[in-house]
């Protein structure tokens, strides 16, 4: 699995993606011949700022991914915001209290669209292994927003978030709105 995972990342960060379209050389310039959705599919692909929300210790993997050994600006995600009308995708990483939810929903608000959601960890799938059953933490980043992508683990190794990363990137260029990966994502 992790082999697999590593490859992929490899194959991504070597650029070995085509621009949609054919760019056709003319005197004084070029013409690109495209459809328009999927230039902007590409674009938008291409260019997820993350907004950070690192509340526990799988923060410390989401930094991670940053660092030079992972080095998440070869996929397009350099520009981590924290401020959540500049970002494209949340990255919860960590553990939600009752108190945070309401903030956590205010961010998600604030964001402009089209606008995803990564869960990292067991915390913010379910609420985590150590705080399942306590009455200040939240079940799940599902129960207060709609999430795209689930990293499981705890805390998950920074190829993960990568490989969602990834994932998400792909479901955009080919041109899947919010709605048609959530639904795909409850088909599987």
């Amino acid at each position: 699995m992790e082999n697999n995972i590593n490859n992929e990342i490899e194959t991504a960060s070597q650029g070995n993606e085509q621009f949609p379209g054919q760019v056709h050389d003319l005197p004084g310039g070029g013409v690109i011949v495209s459809s328009f959705n999927d230039i902007i599919n590409w674009a938008r692909s291409n260019s997820l700022w993350p907004l950070t929300f690192a509340t526990s210790c799988c923060g410390i993997e989401m930094m991670s991914v940053a660092s030079s050994k992972y080095d998440f600006s070869r996929f397009g995600f350099e520009v981590a915001r924290a401020t959540p009308r500049q970002a494209d995708v949340i990255i919860i990483a960590g553990t939600i209290v009752n108190k945070m939810a309401p903030v956590l929903k205010r961010l998600y608000d604030q964001m402009a669209d089209p606008k995803y959601v990564i869960a990292m960890g067991a915390c913010a799938i379910s609420g985590g292994p150590f705080f399942y059953n306590t009455y200040s933490v939240v079940k799940g980043a599902d129960h207060v927003i709609p999430v795209d992508v689930y990293i499981p683990g705890c805390p998950p190794r920074p190829e993960a978030l990568l490989h969602a990363l990834i994932t998400l990137q792909q479901k955009i260029k080919s041109g899947l709105t919010r709605e048609q990966i959530r639904a795909e994502k409850q088909l599987s």
